[in-house]
């Protein structure tokens, strides 16, 4: 890819903003377990800081992503990281409130889920900025390439998030205790050294040349990008397709209940650690970080290596991850020990792995050329949805019985399955134009 040297400072500049947005995100998720347990929080509450954030986030995304064609990128990405920097503090400050006893620990989720509305809103308007200042300044032929590169940080941050999420926990400074609290402080100094950056070194761009990005999916732990806001940011297209249009309705349906058993999945994992393990909160971090990033690399490794390797058709990609992800998440809520905790969540993220870009590029090859940035949308939206309720059902289950959210997870990949072999198909497109991009997985 042909860029100037100021281009390839700019680029690494917005990879940052992407990582940081990603792993502060996942580093303050995976530590909200011990938490909740620590302030004696019930585990719905601690669920209801993550809904609660994703469903803003889903309602705001596509709101900045349009404002900021009309506005500017770097507007939008300074307003993205300010609130990422205003949230993490004031949830610092709630949680440090709650565990120095200056307040009731319930008193002080409530405070805690209210700065996290703050991230939910403003949070979500810096990705689509960066896509945009991407897309305005490649080519056609280098624009995939790039924002591919650029949505990987995502990925990356799922991985570096819960890794140094136990090395941010602080002791006492001034008399006062931290604690817990530690990683949304260090979190919101790195966004604010992110802010300093974009503001002295990235040009104002408004007036500049038209380009445009697209809502991407909330940054959680467990929901590695699709690439599905890189289509709809580099499609041209203008044709309207419904979630019940015939030809993506299969794909929707499996979307939906794949993204929600992941969800499930995911954010009970942090509560199944300490459970199983009987480890007292602040002990469980180091092993949650493990599970964790055991996870997010088994499905990573799959989306950068066995997919391009394999080469498998959508329908498959779906069939093969489904399979894969049923007997891990069966094995998660049956593991008794860390390792088989780590080793069976991680079967089950590679089964993810697959079934995510499988429902993204079938998705994407039910429609012609005119309808792949609307389909590309609903795919985001998807993703994003599985984010609201997926927690909060997840933790209600596991608050009845411990292995329920992944035995209700595991059936329900299992029924899909079954649905998924006769209603999906992987349709052919005409092969696409040179200067058509092919779809992202």
């Amino acid at each position: 890819m042909s860029r100037s040297g100021g281009f390839d400072r700019d680029f690494a500049l917005l990879f940052m903003v992407m990582l940081t947005i990603a792993a502060g995100n996942t580093a303050l998720q995976s530590v909200l377990p011990a938490l909740g347990r620590i302030l004696k929080v019930p585990d719905s509450g601690v669920a209801a800081a993550f809904s609660v954030s994703a469903l803003l986030w889903v309602i705001a995304a596509p709101i900045w992503a349009s404002r900021s064609d009309r506005q500017g990128r770097r507007a939008m990405i300074l307003l993205g990281m300010a609130g990422f920097v205003v949230s993490l503090t004031l949830c610092g400050i709630f949680l440090m409130a709650g565990i120095n006893g200056w307040i009731s620990g319930p008193a002080a989720f409530v405070a805690f889920i209210g700065g996290r509305l703050v991230y939910g809103t403003f949070g979500s308007a810096a990705p689509p900025a960066v896509q945009a200042l991407v897309a305005g300044r490649t080519t056609r032929a280098e624009r995939t390439k790039a924002l591919t590169l650029i949505g990987s940080a995502f990925g990356l941050g799922t991985i570096l998030g819960p890794a140094v999420a136990p090395y941010l926990v602080l002791g006492s400074i001034g008399g006062v205790h931290v604690g817990l609290a530690g990683p949304a402080f260090i979190g919101a100094v790195f966004g604010l050294v992110m802010v300093i950056a974009v503001y002295r070194m990235l040009a104002d761009d408004r007036g500049m040349a038209a380009a445009h990005g697209a809502a991407t999916a909330y940054p959680s732990i467990g929901g590695q990008s699709s690439g599905a806001s890189i289509t709809a940011a580099t499609a041209e297209g203008i044709e309207k397709v419904g979630y019940f249009d015939p030809r993506i309705r299969g794909w929707m349906i499996a979307g939906l209940v794949m993204g929600h058993a992941q969800a499930m999945t995911g954010q009970t994992i942090g509560f199944l650690v300490i459970d199983r393990l009987h480890l007292a909160p602040v002990e469980a971090l180091q092993p949650t970080g493990l599970v964790l990033i055991l996870g997010a690399s088994a499905a990573l490794l799959v989306q950068w290596g066995l997919i391009p390797l394999l080469n498998l058709d959508p329908r498959r990609l779906v069939l093969v991850g489904l399979v894969a992800a049923a007997i891990g998440t069966t094995l998660t809520g049956m593991a008794t020990s860390l390792y088989g905790i780590a080793l069976a969540y991680a079967l089950a993220s590679a089964g993810f792995g697959f079934t995510r870009p499988g429902f993204t590029a079938g998705s994407s090859l039910a429609v012609g050329p005119g309808g792949q940035g609307s389909v590309a949308g609903k795919v985001t939206s998807i993703n994003g949805a599985s984010f609201v309720l997926g927690p909060s059902i997840g933790v209600g289950l596991y608050e009845m019985y411990k292995p329920f959210p992944y035995l209700v997870a595991a059936a329900a990949l299992a029924l899909m399955f079954g649905y998924a072999w006769v209603a999906l198909r992987s349709p052919i497109r005409s092969a696409p134009s040179e200067d058509e991009a092919d779809p992202v997985i």
